[in-house]
């Protein structure tokens, strides 16, 4: 990637796992449409081997199951790319999914990508009443952290719409937001935007402890990754390591590059 040393934290591949689509509105009367919709975590209970694969990323950035008071490794674990579409949502989800199953840890989900959030469906949730809801004083945070369906992990969506992500992850509050995620979680995973075309991902690590870099293989184009890990060095931000992923462009709903104006 680079003259410097850069850690591969583990290669995955979840081309084969089927995420759920965006949500449809069930037909009327429609007993069967009704039933609850499937979600990441009744993909992530059937994947298998690849839990294997996310608890070696665990032991990569040193989350140690240890139950003891003291816990080990960065705190907050902010999840980005190069561009988009190199499966960085998944991850995200899988990694807070494995932490709250093995770990035994309370662990909170946070999508920063307001400019495409993800998050929401993937947990079959609405969008409103989330992140860019807290940051702009109109909600509080626990008013908008969700539960799920596993005890030890909850959400924030990205909330609300907003024109400027940028401008209000800096207008003051995302420091507080995350010192008060962190007073209540063990462990928090924050997906966010691609670091190459926009800010967000810098401004949002600058207040967590470390990065995860997504590169795809066989889209990712080498100077493009290595771009992405000096924006992320000359940055000052902790990257912790890369995974290397081989997603197929399962999510009907992943992003594509055209949202990601650059500023």
């Amino acid at each position: 990637m680079s003259s410097e040393k850069v850690v591969q934290i583990a290669e995955i591949d979840t081309s084969q796992q089927k995420i759920p689509a965006k949500d449809k509105k069930p037909a009327a009367g429609n007993d069967k449409l009704k039933k609850r919709q499937k979600t990441i975590i009744d993909v992530f209970r059937a994947a298998g081997a690849l839990g294997a694969e996310f608890r070696r990323i665990c032991e990569g950035i040193n989350w140690s199951a240890d139950s003891s008071e003291k816990l080990e490794g960065p705190k907050q674990v902010l999840i980005t790319s190069s561009e988009a579409n190199e499966g960085k949502s998944t991850i995200a989800a899988f990694l807070a999914l494995t932490a709250a199953t093995y770990l035994d840890q309370k662990i909170l989900l946070l999508d920063c990508d307001m400019r495409r959030p993800s998050v929401h469906r993937l947990f079959g949730e609405t969008l409103p009443g989330g992140l860019s809801d807290c940051l702009s004083g109109s909600a509080s945070f626990d008013s908008c952290v969700r539960a799920t369906s596993m005890d030890k992990l909850k959400i924030l969506t990205a909330g609300t719409a907003v024109s400027d992500p940028t401008e209000l992850l800096t207008a003051g509050r995302w420091p507080d937001l995350i010192a008060e995620a962190s007073f209540y979680f063990d462990r928090i995973v924050v997906k966010c935007a691609p670091v190459i075309p926009v800010d967000d991902a810098v401004v949002a690590g600058r207040d967590l402890d470390g990065v995860l870099l997504v590169v795809r293989t066989g889209r990712t184009q080498r100077e493009v990754a290595r771009r992405a890990t000096q924006i992320i060095r000359d940055s000052r931000l902790n990257l912790l390591g890369i995974v290397v992923n081989d997603l197929d462009e399962a999510l009907p709903y992943y992003y594509s590059r055209k949202y990601y104006g650059s500023r």
